[in-house]
């Protein structure tokens, strides 16, 4: 779901498990459909997980206010982006100190501060465009389906015995868990950057950015070979020079 793959620190996991968790996914995901339902849900069912989902994280990060120096600077850097290919899209900034950015099937994208203290205007448009592309492309989709299929797979005692419970509440953190920490394959990655190039020209924003972001995406993990918190977009490098590519 991530351009950057680090949604939250301990805390957010932490809360994420506790039992008081609100996101329910009730009958969208009932346990007792197992994996069948899994390898079936449809785009309304993706959907109806991602708005319960960017509901609880609202509530669970601190969303910047309006008039916020934050919200007013994505505020005009999405101006009139309310629509991308049919997806309606909302946007909102967390306040938070990691370096990171989601987009959601019901059209949810969220920036982080950090973010946009180190890329422009037009990078942060790209990183959006990226994101996106993973929910046109079905990346998104495939993401929940692969968390579900887990989750289903190690509850198929207590599913038969009609414990629906059990996956709106004890395995409800581990299914969220895993849908925030999903990975892309790098060709999926490199996909969602051919997407957000398109994005970038459809919109007249500067294409040119889609390299630096990536160039900057670089710098800041220090592909070194070293294990990183941006490990999950490998070969930045590689993605660079394809865009740059595109750009001759």
């Amino acid at each position: 779901m991530k351009f950057i793959r680090t949604l939250a620190a301990a805390s957010l996991l932490a809360a994420l498990t506790a039992p008081a968790f609100a996101f329910n996914l009730g009958g969208v995901l009932n346990a007792a459909t197992g994996l069948g339902k899994a390898a079936t849900l449809s785009d309304d069912d993706v959907k109806a997980v991602a708005s319960q989902s960017a509901e609880w994280m609202d509530t669970h990060n601190k969303v910047a206010p309006k008039g916020d120096k934050y919200e007013k600077r994505l505020r005009k850097i999405v101006a009139g982006l309310d629509n991308e290919d049919g997806l309606k899209l909302n946007f909102k900034v967390y306040l938070v100190r990691d370096i990171n950015a989601f987009a959601m099937a019901d059209g949810t994208v969220r920036v982080f501060s950090s973010l946009m203290d180190k890329f422009t205007d037009d990078e942060i448009r790209f990183v959006i465009g990226h994101e996106v592309g993973h929910v046109k492309l079905g990346h998104s989709k495939k993401a929940l389906q692969v968390a579900y299929v887990a989750s289903a797979a190690r509850d198929a005692g207590a599913a038969a015995g009609g414990a629906a419970a059990a996956l709106s509440q004890s395995e409800l953190g581990n299914l969220s868990e895993k849908l925030v920490n999903a990975q892309f394959s790098q060709s999926q990655e490199s996909d969602a950057d051919a997407y957000a190039y398109e994005f970038m020209k459809r919109h007249s924003y500067d294409p040119h950015a889609a390299v630096t972001a990536l160039r900057k995406l670089q710098e800041i993990s220090g592909e070194t070979g070293s294990a990183s918190m941006f490990s999950s977009h490998p070969a930045s490098k590689e993605r660079a020079e394809k865009i740059e590519a595109k750009l001759k």
